[in-house]
């Protein structure tokens, strides 16, 4: 049995397998995703999700689902599910679901009576293209497969619905159709490998229901067209593959194109091959540009989360080029606020202080050189920018910590918003900016100092004198021997949250190693849990352990005790320091506790945030880089140690 396999009572129940869904992307920023029995039930769903220069890149459902009806002895069964108003599912294929695998691709196996079908879906690298193989494994008489595709051509944040402005008027093609329903988005092209009937019956599907999108508070009702169906005929042993894409094809080379798109895939064989799996899907090509995905359904590229993943994403999938390229694009970005005077405020303030994290991150000390020696003009004008003051809500006080203010914006990665205003707004010195903000300067005049750059080593040395004085005058809470949050004027936040961890984890840290350890504890006892570090106590009266209801409701408990999984590699980072080879037992069983997670929610990959009470349900987006990767960072520090 595969790693990851799924038996018939887990399939036909609805109350699972509705819950678990599956997500393919293309490096083009395409994805195909579903629940895994093929019913969608997120308005993000659909076969063929494509994003579109026309509307700014972004991604539109074009082919919602494709309905597989086994026809046999003029009797028809129908494999496809939709939800309908009342909790009613319509046609109900699920029950003919014997199997369900993902040793590299999805393969799906359906029995009716005497006969086998097995149903494998891959998405075509850098195209808009998405290839369904039907396979007839067993048949006891003749049988025909009738294929039926429901069409959306509507953008992923909205629904469609029956209108008069859609042109329903189709052409041949080989081996298929060509329909483009509205004149801004490209048309759709329905092919076969095998020479098949098109039976025109037009009609739209009204009233198909997405209940998670009724969960999160959210319009979820849509009618889907129809225009008809694709019927052939199919021998024991045969295999059959539909494509649906933006582009017309020759139907003769669909058959080795799903072979060679396979072979590309990675095995899917446990834990680390699942994640490196998962890595690969973040990176999208856009010309020579790489950018990369902070997240999927809904998240496009933020430059917070980028520089966070790409060290490990990149490392693990053994493409330094990669990394290199995500780098550039990252300095562009930066390089872009940082010289345009329009911008007065910054909108982040740790993430421009992140950038010497990732190139610390680079594979090997002579990269991490060269890479700040590449991008120096960058790294001197954010340290400079800091320093003179530069945006109105950064600051950079007489004892060189960083103070960041702004009523309106959430500056750091606790960006909850409720009502046009930041959750929890973090006012003034934050533990984390200011211990991202003594590593960068440590960085920059250690790596200053192999070039005798004097000048700039005299404007950084004396913030990083000062800082070492001051970082845990100002910090440090002795009753309960860790870091406050924050410390603004004479409020000290001593909440007990996640965001002192960094100042133990990074290479250099104003602590000492009895601070660190004490720290180190506090977050284990505290905000500790098997999916990750819990964003707030459980022990603190504004803790909110469930994460429920609709997105206005879901934002005020967001950073509230919240578990995220990308914190885990920053507190295994700082344990293992402390304790070495001692630790790796206590960092191998936090890893273990991911292996269930492979099968749940979004298979093979990681949720956006956990439940902070348990059993930790995985919430919000069903795939996040930064999780993947703080994983992939626990495993190879388990290696490292070793």
């Amino acid at each position: 049995m595969s790693y990851l396999a799924f038996e018939k009572s887990k399939l036909i129940n609805l109350e699972q397998s509705l819950f678990q869904e599956i997500l393919r992307t293309n490096r083009a920023g395409s994805y195909s995703s579903s629940s895994i029995i093929g019913c969608n039930t997120r308005k993000y769903h659909g076969l063929l999700v494509c994003p579109l220069p026309e509307f700014n890149m972004t991604r539109h459902v074009l082919l919602s689902s494709l309905n597989a009806t086994v026809i046999q002895h003029e009797k028809e069964f129908n494999l496809g599910i939709h939800k309908y108003m009342g909790n009613h599912y319509d046609p109900k294929g699920h029950k003919y679901i014997r199997e369900l695998d993902f040793d590299i691709i999805p393969r799906t196996v359906y029995r009716v009576g005497g006969v086998q079908l097995a149903v494998e879906t891959v998405l075509v690298e850098k195209e808009e293209q998405v290839l369904i193989k039907y396979t007839l494994l067993e048949a006891n008489s003749d049988t025909k497969l009738k294929l039926k595709p429901f069409l959306a051509n509507r953008s992923v944040h909205e629904l469609t619905h029956q209108n008069l402005s859609a042109n329903t008027k189709y052409t041949y093609i080989p081996n298929g159709i060509n329909i483009q329903m509205y004149p801004n988005i490209p048309a759709l092209s329905l092919q076969l490998s095998k020479d098949n009937e098109f039976v025109p019956v037009p009609d739209w599907y009204r009233g198909i229901e997405y209940f998670k999108e009724e969960r999160r508070g959210y319009n979820y009702k849509e009618d889907l067209y129809v225009p008809g169906y694709f019927e052939f005929e199919i021998k024991k042993g045969e295999s059959v593959i539909f494509s649906a894409s933006t582009k017309e094809f020759k139907p003769g080379g669909f058959k080795s194109k799903f072979s060679k798109e396979v072979n590309k895939r990675i095995p899917r064989e446990g834990l680390y091959h699942n994640l490196l799996n998962s890595a690969s899907q973040f990176f999208v090509s856009k010309g020579k540009a790489i950018t990369m995905v902070a997240g999927y359904h809904w998240y496009n590229k933020r430059l917070r989360d980028t520089l966070i993943s790409s060290p490990l994403l990149t490392e693990s999938l053994g493409d330094i080029n990669l990394f290199h390229k995500v780098i550039e694009s990252s300095a562009r970005e930066l390089k872009t606020i940082f010289s345009d005077k329009s911008h007065t405020k910054l909108t982040e303030a740790d993430t421009p202080l992140w950038f010497f994290w990732t190139i610390q991150q680079c594979w090997g000390k002579s990269c991490t050189k060269e890479l700040w020696l590449k991008h120096n003009s960058i790294v001197k004008l954010i340290i400079n920018s800091y320093l003179n003051n530069r945006f109105e809500n950064i600051t950079v006080q007489n004892n060189g910590l960083v103070h960041s203010f702004d009523d309106n914006i959430p500056l750091t990665w606790m960006n909850g918003m409720s009502g046009n205003k930041p959750v929890t707004p973090r006012n003034g010195n934050c533990v984390e900016v200011n211990a991202l903000w003594y590593n960068a300067l440590k960085v920059s005049h250690k790596l200053s100092s192999e070039i005798n750059d004097e000048a700039f080593i005299k404007v950084i040395e004396p913030v990083i004198a000062k800082i070492e004085s001051s970082f845990v005058d100002t910090f440090w809470n002795d009753e309960d021997k860790c870091l406050f949050d924050l410390v603004s004027d004479e409020f000290k936040d001593n909440s007990i949250r996640p965001n002192q961890i960094f100042a133990t984890a990074f290479e250099h840290s104003p602590l000492d190693n009895e601070k660190k350890k004490s720290i180190v504890d506090i977050v284990r006892k505290e905000l500790l849990t098997p999916k990750g570090i819990r964003s707030l106590s459980p022990q603190d009266p504004h803790y909110e352990g469930l994460i429920e209801g609709a997105a206005d409701v879901r934002e005020l408990s967001l950073h509230q005790g919240t578990v995220w999984p990308w914190l885990i590699s920053f507190y295994a980072e700082a344990y293992l320091n402390l304790h070495k080879q001692s630790g790796i037992h206590h960092i191998k069983r936090i890893a273990n506790n991911f292996e269930d997670e492979m099968t749940n929610h979004c298979i093979g990959t990681l949720s956006e945030y956990y439940d902070g009470n348990p059993p930790h349900k995985g919430k919000g987006a069903v795939s996040m880089a930064w999780n993947v990767a703080g994983v992939l960072k626990i495993l190879k520090l388990i290696e490292k140690y070793n």
